[in-house]
């Protein structure tokens, strides 16, 4: 019994030290604003036009971003991300459809799709 104790013992502090230094070496996403980017400006017309999986723009939080590429790595089926596709979709992001806000990583992410601002129509 106590060498099952002890082996217990042992995995659950190699476990837990295995976690901390994932966490500590993780490269973090950098949450740099790109409010300085001079980039096009959009509008929601201009966005609805990229409906489909094939091409599909967002507007969130005033931002548009083209997600056409990142699809395929979404954790949910395509069909989630398609709803979404050429809508204002910041509910979107905001509630994941279950009212719970996406991570801060899951935002930092967005920002190599990024294409533009979105303007008044």
């Amino acid at each position: 019994m106590k060498k099952i104790t002890f082996s217990a013992f042992v995995a659950f502090w190699a476990s837990a030290v295995t976690v901390a230094l994932l966490h500590v070496l993780a490269p973090q996403p950098d949450s740099t604003p790109r409010d300085n980017d001079e980039l096009p400006g959009y509008t929601l017309e201009d966005v609805a036009e990229h409906d489909t999986l094939d091409s599909c723009w967002m507007a969130i939080e005033g931002k548009v971003y083209d997600f056409t590429d990142y699809i395929p790595d979404h954790p949910t089926p395509a069909r989630i991300m398609e709803v979404w596709c050429g809508r204002e979709a910041t509910e979107g992001m905001r509630t994941k459809g279950i009212g719970r806000d996406h991570s801060p990583a899951a935002w930092a992410m967005m920002r190599p799709y990024r294409i533009g601002e979105l303007v008044e129509e």
